[in-house]
């Protein structure tokens, strides 16, 4: 039997409805019909992750947590979550339900190993997700060497981010600070780029310097996917 997605959202709403486009666009579907049923709380009242992680600011959980009980009276048979930083708080998520969280961080680094072995992967992330070191280590189970940006470039990170997708301003001024920051990372030995704030794989899609890139919306779109007894479109 076909089983649903319950997509825990919000967080924020942009990388919500990427999430939802990519798991539409992956499914290896001829009609509307053959597609999955996906229910989707954006909760945009969730609390800053980052906030939460690194400064004592209020904890999403609470939030997070009424999300998760209208997925479940949805009849959702996994939860997946469009948000890096959310990860931190995924433990104690779990704990509230039976039903699995299908993680983002462990989808992509399968990816990692399985495409770029032997590579070295930068993780382009908030200073939230960096600070929990929750990619070095789902990196680390798969063998997959780990680049962290240094302070300046997590700066970089946090304002393309923050102050442009997050506030809806527009990219393009932004074209010369990304690339510098993708040579800088190149000048120290990344081989190609992990897309670690939901956020990022709108930017990467929209300036046009090259990766290569590995998005871990798309990869967890492609869990939820396989996890529902669907076919990936490849």
């Amino acid at each position: 039997m076909k089983k649903t997605i319950g997509i825990l959202g919000g967080m924020g709403p942009l990388a919500t409805a990427d999430l939802f486009r990519k798991i539409t666009l992956l499914t290896d579907a001829s009609c509307d019909n053959d597609h999955i049923r996906v229910y989707i709380d954006s909760n945009a009242r969730i609390p800053d992750r980052t906030a939460a992680i690194l400064s004592g600011g209020t904890d999403p959980v609470p939030e997070m947590a009424s999300a998760l009980r209208s997925l479940e009276a949805c009849g959702a048979d996994c939860v997946i979550m469009p948000c890096n930083t959310a990860h931190y708080f995924l433990p104690r998520l779990q704990e509230m339900t039976k039903l699995p969280f299908i993680s983002m961080l462990e989808a992509t680094a399968k990816t990692c190993a399985a495409k770029y072995p032997g590579k070295t992967a930068a993780v382009l992330a908030t200073k939230g997700t960096l600070a929990t070191g929750l990619y070095e280590k789902a990196l680390a189970a798969q063998g997959v060497r780990a680049m962290i940006p240094e302070d300046a470039e997590k700066d970089v990170l946090m304002h393309l981010i923050y102050d442009v997708v997050k506030a809806s301003k527009p990219l393009a001024p932004e074209e010369d600070a990304w690339a510098q920051l993708l040579d800088g990372l190149r000048a120290r030995g990344a081989d190609y780029f992990i897309l670690g704030c939901t956020e990022l794989p709108i930017v990467a899609d929209t300036l046009p310097e090259e990766g290569p890139f590995v998005d871990p919306t798309a990869e967890l779109a492609k869990a939820a996917i396989r996890f529902c007894g669907y076919g990936v479109k490849e």
